[in-house]
């Protein structure tokens, strides 16, 4: 069932969208920083924000916002400035942190929602 947008549900989701825009570009600087354990590190800060937001808010968009904070600003410290500098460089650390975070997000946003206490019984006339 659809829950209505208010006030407060489109500031969660613009927050949400904030502390992934956070979590992207800390991700970014740890990845390459300490290889194996950053990488390791921005994957699950990455993986534990996508998978709160949808548990907090209660619907996979919970999931989206903050996963597309983080794409965005993954994407924009992916590009190269017009003098050559960039901050992701061709190695595998890199490509695993962004195929890994899309991933990640991908199934924090299709995770199944778990039922509610309390609900009808599944069988009618039971």
């Amino acid at each position: 069932m659809a829950q209505p947008l208010n006030f407060g549900r489109l500031a969660a989701y613009a927050g949400l969208f904030v502390l992934g825009g956070i979590v992207g570009t800390a991700g970014a600087l740890v990845q390459g920083g300490w290889f194996p354990g950053g990488l390791l590190l921005a994957l699950l800060g990455a993986a534990g924000l996508f998978y709160g937001g949808a548990r907090a808010i209660g619907t996979r968009a919970g999931a989206v916002a903050p996963a597309a904070g983080w794409l965005v600003a993954v994407m924009l410290l992916t590009a190269s400035r017009p003098e050559g500098d960039f901050l992701f460089g061709a190695g595998l650390g890199s490509y695993a942190f962004l195929l890994g975070g899309m991933a990640v997000a991908v199934m924090c946003a299709t995770l199944g929602q778990r039922p509610q206490p309390g609900g009808p019984a599944a069988r009618l006339g039971k």
